[in-house]
């Protein structure tokens, strides 16, 4: 049988985002979404009716408006850009929702009810090409349109396109009434520090052996400084993946320490040569733009800890004399007494972060082979060996990463990532009352890690108290303006779990990269909305990713203490296409 030709139809097709919408997310994630809910519901849903378009797609800040008439779907935008402008009034300036809107008429291709080709792409173009307040059209718009609205147009030459073939020539849209009612700044706001506590940055050290094969010694240095900072309660300190996005632009440290809202930002540089380590390390002061402290330290590879202990005692007890050098003294720990078993466990830890896993546990196990009472990578094989069970959903598995975390806990209780784990492990082994106790200890050990916490809002979420891990994973967002990924699925996961199926997908699609558990609830979230294409779409993505075990049996797995939840999921990949 003959495949089914493409549909095809030439179409007016608006693109339009919010302007600075990554800041405001920032500032206030639950406001923002609620705000936008409520301009969808109240401004934009209503013109496009009026003006005879449809919304096909929408996209966290994002939305596809499909119309047949480019006059119509210009006139849309002016309107649109007029009444956001109106509902801006008697709010702050730093909550304006202003929008950036690009239209484009060309040939799009239909699949159900969604729309693909260069004719969407290039109205997405002109949309990320406009002002803020403003609207861009294409050529082919403008040729529709010059002799039929009230509207001047300004020639603004042809434009290259980022993955268009040909460039376009764009007309940017002059009426007075487009301005936008604040200037917007390059700059990004910066984030009010969450205490007046000294806070603090630590940029990922620089590699200076030569050798990017060794980056994973730098990036292990600077996350376990870190951690040994975040210890103490009178310290405020910048999530790790904060300092990590930022640090690693290359910006001048002093931009990165305004943007993260710190006080006093680290940096520093590790090389290796031979059987011996150099770590140069400098405490600046932001406010001031002044160095107050800077070391170097040329030791043989053994020391590697007691060069950490020293950086940690220095910096606490440099700044502002809140603390003394004996505090720090207290509370570091020497986690093992071999280089190599370290080495391991830092090669292992990146792979196990970047949900590489069966990489990660091989070199775990040899850092414990060779160190039987080095209490992290006991922890880390446990995070490893249940991402393992997330794919395999083998009894074993999760009987090993069990044992991993007490053995951890036996060697240290005092250590957070301990806790964590086992936190974890017996979450999925469904002992929720342990996971629960084991969550607390972790927090109250280094409350200022946010993947605890996000970790935590899990937990809420599959013992049914969706409410509340909302509640925790916005705060953890908050905490972490560049927080991993998968803090968007533990959003849209415990929102889903609220039938809150839009604001769901909202979430998720934050997600640049999705694993599959998160196509897993997009599919569900978009059947539950009756967006058939999309949801099939995405279930066909989930099964992608689980070559090996079906996917109804990893649902199955996932340890939702109440009936209801799992229900509610499998339905909703039923409704997506889902056979068992």
């Amino acid at each position: 049988m003959a495949d089914k030709p493409v549909q095809r139809r030439l179409a007016a097709i608006l693109a339009a985002d919010v302007a600075g919408y990554s800041r405001m997310m920032q500032t206030d994630e639950v406001g923002t979404l609620a705000m936008l809910k409520e301009r969808r519901r109240d401004i934009l849903g209503p013109l496009v009716a009026q003006h005879q378009g449809r919304v096909f797609k929408i996209a966290g800040d994002g939305v596809l408006v499909e119309f047949a008439s480019a006059v119509n779907a210009l006139r849309c935008a002016v309107d649109l850009q007029k009444d956001m402008t109106a509902a801006n009034r008697g709010t702050p300036d730093d909550r304006h929702v202003v929008l950036r809107i690009g239209i484009n008429l060309g040939d799009v291709m239909v699949e159900g009810g969604d729309l693909y080709g260069d004719g969407v792409n290039v109205a997405a173009r002109l949309e990320a090409l406009a002002e803020p307040g403003g609207v861009l059209v294409s050529a082919t718009t403008y040729d529709h349109l010059k002799s039929k609205v009230e509207v001047g147009f300004e020639d603004i030459g042809v434009q290259t396109l980022k993955n268009i073939t040909e460039p376009v020539r764009v007309y940017r849209v002059s009426q007075p009434e487009l301005i936008a009612p604040t200037r917007q700044t390059s700059e990004p706001k910066r984030p009010s520090p969450l205490t007046d506590k000294p806070s603090i940055a630590v940029l990922p050290f620089q590699n200076m052996s030569g050798d990017p094969s060794q980056q994973y010694l730098s990036d292990g240095i600077t996350e376990d400084i870190l951690t040994e900072l975040s210890r103490f309660k009178d310290l405020s300190v910048a999530a790790r993946y904060a300092s990590f996005h930022l640090g690693n632009k290359g910006q001048n440290p002093i931009q990165t320490a305004r943007e993260l809202g710190v006080n006093y930002v680290v940096e520093g540089s590790v090389r290796i040569v031979g059987d011996r380590i150099r770590i140069t390390v400098q405490l600046i002061n932001a406010k001031t733009d002044s160095h107050i402290w800077a070391e170097r330290y040329d030791r043989e590879n053994r020391d590697i800890f007691a060069v950490q202990d020293e950086v940690v005692a220095a910096i606490v007890a440099t700044l502002e004399g809140r603390m003394v050098a004996a505090a720090a003294e207290q509370s570091r720990k020497k986690p093992t007494s071999s280089w190599t078993a370290y080495e391991f466990l830092l090669q292992g830890r990146v792979l196990a972060n970047a949900h590489t896993e069966k990489e990660a546990v091989p070199l775990l196990r040899r850092a414990i082979e060779i160190d039987p009472t080095f209490a992290q990578a006991h922890a880390w094989l446990a995070f490893g060996l249940l991402g393992i069970y997330w794919f395999d959903a083998n009894a074993a598995t999760l009987k090993e990463a069990s044992v991993a975390a007490q053995r951890a806990l036996e060697l240290d209780s005092n250590d957070p990532t301990v806790h964590q784990a086992n936190a974890m492990v017996m979450l999925w082994a469904r002992q929720y009352e342990r996971s629960d106790t084991h969550f607390d200890r972790a927090i109250a050990l280094n409350p200022a890690n946010a993947e605890i916490r996000a970790d935590r809002a899990n937990w809420l979420r599959y013992v049914g108290r969706a409410e509340e891990a909302l509640t925790v994973i916005d705060d953890a967002l908050r905490r972490s303006p560049y927080a991993p990924v998968w803090f968007w699925r533990i959003r849209g996961a415990s929102l889903f779990q609220l039938d809150r199926h839009e604001e769901a997908v909202s979430a998720l699609e934050n997600m640049v990269q999705k694993d599959r558990y998160a196509w897993a609830y997009l599919a569900a979230a978009h059947a539950y909305l009756g967006n058939t294409v999309a949801a099939g779409q995405a279930l066909a993505k989930a099964r992608e990713l689980t070559p090996d075990t079906p996917l109804v049996a990893l649902i199955a797995n996932i340890p939702f203490a109440h009936s209801e939840a799992r229900d509610h999921f499998l339905d909703g990949l039923r409704k997506a296409g889902l056979e068992e």
